[in-house]
C-alpha cells in the first residue's frame, strides 16, 4: 500500500494547471505509468529484477512503461516448419504441437539432493509422432495454464534426442496460434541481466504492450507523413513485434519516430526552461573596467583571441535587461577561469557580488586560490565556503555575503543552504556543470536579483551534445591556449612491461620530476580486475620511500588538501590517485602522468587527466598503461589520444566511440538520461527537434493549443514533466 501511494505522488505531482485533465485518475497515461507489478506473472521478486535491466527512475519500481522502452536489439526468426521428418538433433526448430499429457517426475529418494530434481514433461504430438517438453524446477500449475491437454500450441527451441524419443529441454517460445500469428515468425531478442531468460522477459514485455493504446498525435502531421512513422503506439508495437528484422534497426522508421519523440520532449524542457530563466527579466550589469584594468595588466600573457571573443559575448549578455544563460566550453587549459574571473569584476565593479560553484572541494579550493592570485592586483580577497568551514569561521563568512562585505565567493554544494544569503548576488558561475542538475544551477541563481548564469565546463562537449542537453543556453568555445603550454608526449604500453615503467619513474625522480599515478579504483575490493590505488600506493611507496603519495575520494577532505598541498610544494615527488584529480589541480611542476588500465577510461576522461601535465614550460609525458588483449574499440580510443591533443576532436570521437551515456565521464547531465535516442546514429534529428520546439513555444508558450495539450502527455511520458510547471510562468 505504501508504494502504491508512493508511486500516485510520484506520477501526480507534475505541477499543472488545476483545471488540466491530463495527470487525472484514469487518464490515457495511467496504464503504462502503472508499476509492472500489476501485470499478470509479475510478483514482487519479478520486479525487483526488472528494475536492475530497465533502470526505473529514481530508484522507483518499474512501470510497464519503463518495460517498454527496453527495446530489443535483434531478432531470432521461428518459421513454423512443416517437414518435421527432416529434422536433425541439435537443430532451433518452431513445430506446431497437441498437448497429450503432463507428465510429472517420479518421487526418488535422492532428489531432495539433486540439483533440479527429476523433470516436468509435457507428452505432444505432432504430425510424425511424439515430442516430450522438458522443464526442471517446474512450477505445475503455471505449465498446466500455459499447456492445456487437448489444446495446440506453437512451441520453439533447441531438439534433442532422449532414448527414441524427440524432447526440447525448456522451449524458448510457447504461444497460442493466434498469437504467433499476430507476432509473425520474428522473436525480438532483449539485452537481460541475471534470473531473466529471454522467454521470461519476453512474456513480461508482450503484457505490457497490451497495455498500449491510441494518445493524442503530439507531432506535426505533414512532418509526420513526409518522415513515413508510424504512430506512437503503432512505432512500439513495430519494435516489440517485428514483421521484419529491419524493424528493429537504430535507423528503423519505428526507432527514429521513437527518437525525436524523445529528442523533442527534451528539446521542449529547454525552451520551457529558457523561456523563463533565460529569458525572464533580469538587469542590466554593466562594468566600467576599473577593476578588470589593473588584473589584465598584471598577467604575464595576452588573451587569446577566443577568450576575448567570449567576454564580449558574456559581457553582452551582461549588459542586456534579460537573464543570462550561457555555457563557457573550453579544452584543457584554455583559461575558462580568467574568463570566468573577468566575468565576475564586472558584476562587482556596479557594487553586485558574484559566486563561483564547484562540484568537489578540492575544485573549490583550487578555485579559490587561482582567484585570490588574479584578483590581488584590483585588491579583491575572494571568500570560500565549503562543508568544511564551520563555528565561527563559517558565520563569519555568512554575514560578510549577507551584508555586501564580500564580493566573490567560492564554494561547492554548501553554498545552496538556506543560512547562505548575498546582499545582492548578480553573477553565478557553476565550474564543471555537467556534474549538477539543471534544477540545482537554476536554485544558486535563485539567491540573487535577477541573477545572470555563466556554466563552464572543462570537458570539451560534442556540438550534438550540445545541443541535446544544453540547448537552453547561448555557447561560447575557447578552442585556443595561451601561450607558454608544453606539448605533451603521449605513450601507450602494456602493463606487462610494469617493471621497465617503474625503472623509469625511478629515473625521473633521479632527474628532480614530478609524477602522478593514476588508477581507475580506490581498493582492490570494488574490482579484482582493476588496479587499485591504496595498492599501488602501497607497491610504489615500498620502491621509493616517503616521497609517495596518495590522493582519492574517499579519504577526509583535510587528508586530501594535505597531500595536495604537499605534492604543489614539492614535499611529495609521486602522487598516486584516481580520477579525484582529473579536473583543475594545478601544479605546473608536474612534468610525467601515468594512467593504469587506460583502456577502461573512456577518451575525454584519458584527455583530462593528461591535461595535469604540461602546464609549464617543460616538455611533459603521458604513459597510458594497457591490459592485453586490447578490443578493438579500446585500441582506436588510445591510438586517437595519441594521435591529438584537440580536445574537441577527441570527444567528437569519444562520442562515436563509445555513445552520449559515457563521454561526460558520468551519466549526470542535469537532464533526465536518452533512454530511446541514440546520438551517435540520431544527429541529424536534433536540429529539426530543436526548430520544432522554438516554432511550438512560439505559437503556444502554455501549451493550451491541441497540439500543444498533446505535448503534455509527450513531457509526462519522457519524464520531463518537470519542466510542464514553467507554463504560463516567468
Amino acid at each position: 500500500m505504501a508504494k502504491d501511494v508512493a508511486n500516485s505522488r510520484r506520477f501526480s505531482n507534475l505541477g499543472l494547471p488545476a483545471s488540466s485533465s491530463v495527470g487525472k485518475p484514469g487518464d490515457a497515461l495511467g496504464p503504462l505509468l502503472a508499476p509492472a507489478r500489476t501485470l499478470r506473472g509479475i510478483g514482487p521478486s519479478l520486479a525487483a529484477t526488472l528494475a536492475r535491466l530497465v533502470g526505473a527512475p529514481d530508484g522507483a519500481e518499474p512501470r510497464c512503461l519503463d518495460l517498454l522502452w527496453h527495446l530489443p536489439h535483434g531478432v531470432v526468426e521461428r518459421r513454423l516448419q512443416t517437414h518435421a521428418a527432416a529434422l536433425v538433433e541439435g537443430e532451433r526448430v518452431t513445430l506446431l504441437v497437441q498437448v497429450q499429457q503432463h507428465q510429472p517426475g517420479p518421487p526418488s529418494r535422492w532428489a531432495p539432493r539433486a540439483r533440479a530434481g527429476p523433470p516436468y514433461k509435457v507428452r505432444c504430438l505432432t504430425e510424425t509422432g511424439f515430442l516430450h517438453l522438458v522443464f526442471f524446477r517446474a512450477r505445475v500449475a503455471y505449465l498446466r495454464d500455459l499447456l492445456p491437454e487437448g489444446e495446440e500450441r506453437i512451441v520453439s527451441g533447441r531438439l534433442a534426442r532422449f532414448g527414441a524419443e524427440w524432447q526440447i529441454v525448456h522451449p524458448e517460445l510457447i504461444a497460442p496460434l493466434e498469437q504467433f500469428a499476430r507476432t509473425g515468425p520474428l522473436q525480438s531478442l532483449y539485452s537481460l541481466t541475471h534470473g531473466l531468460s529471454q522467454r521470461r522477459l519476453g512474456r513480461c514485455i508482450a503484457a505490457a504492450v497490451t497495455r498500449l493504446q491510441p494518445l493524442p498525435e503530439w507531432q506535426d502531421l505533414v512532418w509526420l507523413k513526409r518522415q513515413r512513422w508510424p504512430s506512437f503506439e503503432g512505432a512500439l508495437r513495430c519494435l516489440h513485434e517485428p514483421q521484419r528484422a529491419a524493424d528493429v534497426g537504430v535507423d528503423s522508421a519505428a526507432r527514429r519516430r521513437l527518437a525525436y519523440d524523445e529528442l523533442l520532449a527534451s528539446q521542449l524542457a529547454l525552451g520551457l526552461i529558457r523561456a523563463r530563466e533565460g529569458g525572464a527579466a533580469g538587469r542590466a550589469t554593466a562594468g566600467d573596467g576599473r577593476l578588470r584594468r589593473p588584473v589584465l595588466a598584471a598577467l604575464p600573457f595576452r588573451l587569446t583571441a577566443a577568450q576575448r571573443r567570449a567576454l564580449l559575448e558574456i559581457d553582452g549578455d551582461l549588459g542586456r535587461p534579460e537573464r543570462m544563460l550561457r555555457l563557457l566550453q573550453g579544452d584543457v587549459g584554455s583559461g575558462k577561469t580568467l574568463v570566468a574571473a573577468l566575468a565576475m569584476l564586472a558584476a562587482v565593479e556596479v557594487g553586485a557580488q558574484a559566486a563561483l560553484m564547484a562540484p568537489t572541494e578540492v575544485l573549490a579550493r583550487q578555485h579559490h586560490a587561482t582567484l585570490a592570485r588574479l584578483l590581488a592586483p584590483a585588491g579583491l580577497t575572494p571568500r570560500l565556503l565549503t562543508g568544511r568551514e564551520r563555528g565561527t569561521g563559517r558565520a563569519r563568512v555568512l554575514a560578510a555575503l549577507k551584508r555586501g562585505a564580500s564580493a566573490i565567493v567560492v564554494g561547492t554544494h554548501a553554498l545552496f543552504q538556506d543560512d547562505v544569503r548575498f546582499a545582492d548576488l548578480a553573477l553565478a558561475v557553476i565550474d564543471e556543470q555537467h556534474r549538477f542538475g539543471v534544477h540545482q544551477r537554476l536554485e544558486l541563481a535563485a539567491k540573487g536579483r535577477a541573477s545572470d548564469l555563466l556554466v563552464m565546463t572543462a570537458t570539451p562537449i560534442p556540438r550534438t551534445l550540445v545541443l541535446a542537453l544544453y540547448g537552453d543556453m547561448a555557447v561560447s568555445e575557447l578552442r585556443e591556449k595561451p601561450p607558454g603550454r608544453s606539448p605533451v608526449r603521449t605513450r601507450a604500453m602494456p602493463l606487462a612491461r610494469l617493471d621497465e615503467i617503474t625503472a623509469a619513474v625511478r629515473r625521473a625522480l633521479e632527474r628532480g620530476e614530478q609524477l602522478y599515478w593514476v588508477c581507475p579504483t580506490i581498493s582492490a575490493d570494488e574490482d579484482s580486475g582493476r588496479a587499485a590505488a591504496e595498492a599501488r600506493h602501497a607497491v610504489l611507496r615500498r620502491h621509493f620511500g616517503e616521497i609517495v603519495g596518495l590522493v582519492h575520494g574517499r579519504l577526509p577532505a583535510a587528508e586530501k588538501d594535505r597531500a595536495m598541498h604537499d605534492f604543489a610544494r614539492g614535499r611529495l615527488r609521486l602522487l598516486v590517485a584516481t580520477t579525484v584529480i582529473e579536473v583543475g589541480i594545478d601544479v605546473p611542476q608536474a612534468g610525467v602522468i601515468v594512467i593504469e588500465h587506460a583502456e577502461r577510461f573512456g577518451l575525454a576522461q584519458l584527455h583530462q587527466l593528461r591535461g595535469r601535465v604540461g602546464r609549464g614550460v617543460r616538455a611533459s609525458s603521458c604513459l597510458l598503461l594497457y591490459g592485453e588483449p586490447l578490443s578493438p574499440t579500446a585500441r582506436a580510443r588510445l591510438e586517437v589520444l595519441r594521435g591529438t591533443d584537440d580536445g574537441f576532436r577527441i570527444a567528437e570521437e569519444d562520442l562515436r566511440l563509445r555513445g552520449p551515456g559515457e563521454v561526460l565521464g558520468t551519466r549526470q547531465s542535469g537532464l533526465p538520461a536518452l533512454r530511446l535516442a541514440d546520438l551517435a546514429v540520431h544527429a541529424d534529428l536534433l536540429a529539426p527537434a530543436r526548430d520544432d520546439a522554438r516554432s511550438i513555444l512560439g505559437i503556444d508558450r502554455g501549451l493550451d493549443r491541441p497540439r500543444g495539450r498533446a505535448l503534455r502527455y509527450l513531457l509526462r511520458l519522457f519524464e520531463r514533466d518537470g519542466a510542464i510547471a514553467y507554463l504560463g510562468s516567468g
